[in-house]
């Protein structure tokens, strides 16, 4: 997937090569913050207690929103998660990694991760918020 115009990875020379997301992206145009999306359906129900099936519910969450405001997942250009079990991401890593190139395709934007001790719905166990830039002003 293409970058968008007036978008540009950052990776300092001589670092080594990130796997799966991006240091840093430069972006010029019109600016959209998606609050923190959780594994739940459009009717605000829990289909699954899965991990991996609430983190793709979240991410299409967050390209609903997107949309939204004409934009798409190569538009984003920051994404924060908080999860609740570091263990499972990590041993779940390649079934979150499909699920995330089904949502959003191999768009990379910059990002982080932070574990926590929970989230405001006792039923999620996965939250994703994110920043994107769409082309103009």
């Amino acid at each position: 997937m293409s970058k968008p115009e007036g978008q540009r990875t950052l990776h300092p020379e001589g670092w080594k090569p990130t796997s799966g997301y991006a240091n840093g992206i430069v972006a010029s145009g019109r600016m959209v913050f998606v609050g923190g999306q959780i594994g739940w359906n459009a009717e605000q129900k829990f289909e699954s207690d899965d991990f991996v099936v609430q983190t793709r519910q979240a991410l299409e969450n967050v390209v609903a929103v997107l949309a939204e405001a004409g934009g798409s997942p190569k538009h984003l250009v920051r994404l924060t998660w908080y999860i609740t079990d570091r263990k499972e991401y990590i041993s779940r890593l390649p079934e979150v990694g499909e699920a995330y190139r089904s949502v959003i395709g191999r768009h990379f934007p910059a990002m982080t991760l932070v574990e926590v001790s929970a989230l405001v719905e006792d039923a999620a166990k996965v939250e994703i918020e994110a920043t994107a830039v769409l082309d103009g002003a």
